[in-house]
């Protein structure tokens, strides 16, 4: 009796290896069809839609072949002993044995293109990110069987080969040997081949393009099998695509009716007058599909996106619309105010901690999201989104796929189906702009990027593939937008921090009599927790600090009263003090009558002076107050930044407007080297190289407070989120206690005797 083959562990039942390889070729077919494959051609640039979706099944047929293997089978079977070789490495030297290799060459087909798919769907191509360390044994083992000549693997070679226009199935191996010389010459060969294949790709656009299309596709057809399986569907991948993935186009008419109205009737109610569009916002649908908007804080930038998403709605089929922003609080923002109108099995808010904001929500509900659940099905993972329509979204959730990230990958069908809108570009890092730039460069998608100010070397990077909007010629016929950017909305003064702080006090004392709101913004947490409990102790009220480093629900419950305390209520204005690290620069919607902040750079310093008289809510003569003093320390910027940022100042005292700003900061805006265009995805080849779409810091860990390490084993036991138990520490700050077990090891343990739930943590 021959040896059983199954693709996946037991957990949810057995699923034969073939009827797996089966299932990823069939969504393959159901995916790749219609709009989806239009769009999906035309965001990798591949000109042959059939040719790709010939590779592509080929590909799905092969990816999981390697798992035909003796310790494979004693894996799914319960064995604890590491795999020699990884099942895609297998998949990978079977395609390049030299009877499999000569066969394939038979049919035409790119075979590199194909392998690479293979090879790298796990993300696990490479070892300590070294490409020529893949393939080699993770245990001592000498010989791994194979269990090739099986008639479930024979089938699928028979499929293949149909598919291909080949005949018969070529002599197959039946054993790796450690050390024998074909194997290790096979090895030598194919890292040989996948060299030359990187270099060929970096030349030939149209072959990388369809490579790129190929990983990114067989990762998505086998995530849909595996999903689909997890849910006790396995027999209905084609209904499932159908209904989630190919939904009717997307149109302005919907886009306006299900969100632009709710948010206009719900302004007229905050303001208590007509709404009307600004002349900027209603020029947005007849501008370009790859836009740059520049436009100072608080001018309407994100009503503008929307406008500008109908336009190109109505020239374009696409299913979805994707609002990214840099920050969780951003995003949660976005979805609150615009994208929680849609219905709910439309609308999506994706960051790190979604399920825990969501989950908020429905204790705390708006009007818009009243009686609504937005939460995907949980077993599908990534894949549970693909329903959606209307996305509010942290950038590094859609655009990750550009650093092989698997969530990323898997949600590619649905960007490129999309119209995208990125906010606050001003704030990436260098790193998140390479990306960005090579996300401009390789991928064509109808793109708007937007933010108040940006350095002119980044305008520039920009340029090269967006249009910038207002231009010179239109700002000089929008009256209204040109009037908001020079009307001096700041009065801007450098001081010592004695005199700031006496300027806090008096001017909250003011306030008390005619609602003064005060915003004070320094560089570093425990400087935010020291000033909060001066001011608390020179003034009779509660001082709100807000900074990164509460636990995620005791950091929500600050975000919420300090946004709310700022907030001008049925005409009433309530005197309120609040101070802040640089998170308040985008996760703050907050309009202060006197701002205090702490040398920063120079776009740092803009925003935070955005913080304040936002909306000219006192009048055309009311100046912000804005009082900047020296930091005690460079850190966490550069000391050069701070040294711009005191020319830049020079330049700035006085009445001044966000055009001046803008101006300033271009004079005084260090240069950057330019991108180099490329990503770890678009440069990957043979290979999957993953990396952290953001840069990694090298200070902080995720942790939990020791004293709700009980609560966080309940909740894990449970199976039930506890992301709002978890809060970053410095690592010098790390508990010492011993590491429970149950605790995954991602996560520290952090003393509560250094933590507050009104001041957070600190030291």
């Amino acid at each position: 009796m021959q040896q059983p083959l199954l693709a996946k562990s037991l957990k949810y039942g057995e699923l034969p290896l073939e009827q797996h390889l089966i299932d990823t070729e069939t969504a393959v077919q159901h995916i790749f069809k219609g709009r989806i494959l239009k769009n999906w051609c035309r965001f990798f640039g591949v000109t042959d839609a059939e040719r790709f979706l010939q590779h592509l099944r080929i590909a799905a047929l092969f990816h999981d072949v390697g798992k035909a293997n003796a310790d494979f089978i004693a894996l799914i079977n319960g064995s604890r002993e590491k795999q020699t070789l990884r099942h895609e490495w297998i998949s990978a030297l079977i395609l390049h044995y030299p009877t499999v290799w000569q066969w394939l060459d038979k049919s035409g087909l790119d075979r590199e293109a194909i392998v690479a798919a293979v090879l790298s769907h796990h993300l696990r191509a490479t070892i300590n990110h070294s490409e020529e360390n893949w393939g080699q044994p993770q245990n001592q083992k000498k010989t791994v069987k194979f269990y090739l000549d099986h008639p479930q693997i024979q089938r699928i070679f028979q499929k293949i080969a149909a598919i291909a226009g080949l005949t018969g199935v070529p002599e197959l191996p039946h054993q790796w040997v450690k050390g024998q010389p074909f194997w290790e010459q096979l090895y030598d060969e194919v890292n040989s081949i996948g060299r030359q294949f990187g270099r060929q790709i970096k030349r030939d656009k149209g072959r990388r393009a369809l490579v790129l299309a190929l990983k990114a596709g067989v990762i998505a057809a086998d995530s849909v099998a595996s999903g689909i399986f997890r849910t006790d569907r396995s027999e209905a991948i084609p209904p499932w695509v159908e209904q989630t993935l190919h939904s009717p186009c997307l149109t302005s008419e919907e886009l306006e009716d299900k969100i632009l109205q709710p948010r206009y009737k719900q302004i007229e109610e905050e303001r208590k007058q007509p709404f009307q569009l600004k002349p900027f916002q209603e020029q947005a649908p007849s501008l370009g599909d790859y836009l740059l908007l520049l436009s100072g804080c608080g001018t309407g930038k994100t009503l503008f996106g929307y406008k500008w998403s109908q336009g190109v709605l109505s020239r374009h089929q696409l299913g979805r619309l994707i609002f990214l922003y840099p920050t969780r609080g951003t995003a949660t923002e976005g979805f609150k105010d615009y994208v929680a109108w849609a219905p709910e099995s439309d609308a999506s808010l994706l960051t790190g901690t979604a399920t825990y904001e969501l989950n908020n929500m429905a204790e705390n509900p708006s009007e818009a999201t009243r009686d609504k659940d937005y939460t995907p099905e949980e077993r599908l993972y990534a894949l549970g989104f693909w329903g959606k329509r209307f996305f509010s979204a942290t950038v590094d959730q859609f655009l990750s796929f550009l650093t092989h990230r698997y969530s990323g990958l898997c949600l590619l069908p649905v960007l490129a189906d999309s119209v995208v809108i990125i906010d606050e570009v001003h704030s990436f890092s260098r790193e998140m702009f390479d990306n960005l730039i090579s996300f401009l460069e390789h991928f064509n998608i109808p793109v708007l990027c937007m933010t108040a100010t940006l350095p002119p070397s980044r305008q520039k990077e920009l340029r090269d593939f967006l249009e910038v909007f207002p231009t010179a010629e239109n700002r000089a016929k929008l009256e209204e937008l040109e009037k908001a950017e020079q009307h001096p909305r700041y009065q801007v003064q450098s001081c010592d921090y004695d005199t700031a702080y006496r300027h806090a006090i008096a001017a909250y004392q003011q306030g008390e009599r005619e609602g003064e709101r005060v915003l004070w913004v320094v560089n570093t947490v425990n400087r935010c927790r020291e000033i909060a409990t001066l001011l608390e102790n020179d003034l009779p009220t509660e001082v709100l600090t807000y900074h990164s480093r509460f636990t995620l629900k005791d950091r929500q419950n600050r975000h919420s009263a300090t946004v709310a305390a700022f907030k001008t209520k049925e005409g009433e204005r309530k005197p309120a003090i609040a101070v802040t690290t640089q998170v308040c620069e985008m996760s703050l919607d907050l309009d202060a009558d006197v701002l205090i902040s702490e040398t920063a750079p120079i776009s740092s310093l803009v925003q935070r002076f955005g913080r304040s008289n936002r909306h000219l809510a006192r009048g055309d003569d009311f100046r912000a107050a804005i009082w900047v003093y020296p930091a005690d320390q460079s850190l966490p910027y550069l000391k050069t930044e701070l040294e711009n940022a005191e020319k830049f100042l020079g330049e700035v005292q006085g009445e001044v407007s966000q055009r001046q700003l803008a101006e300033v900061l271009a004079k005084y805006s260090q240069s950057e080297p330019q991108a180099d265009r490329n990503s770890y995805f678009v440069r990957g080849g043979y290979w999957a190289k993953s990396e952290s779409f953001r840069e990694g810091n090298d200070y902080s860990v995720s942790a939990i407070l020791d004293k709700d390490l009980d609560k966080v084993k309940q909740l894990i036991d449970d199976k039930k989120p506890y992301d709002g138990y978890i809060l970053p520490i410095p690592k010098s700050a790390v508990s010492p206690q011993e590491h429970p077990d149950w605790l995954p090891k991602y996560l520290a343990i952090a003393p509560s005797d250094k933590y507050c739930s009104q001041r957070g943590f600190g030291q």
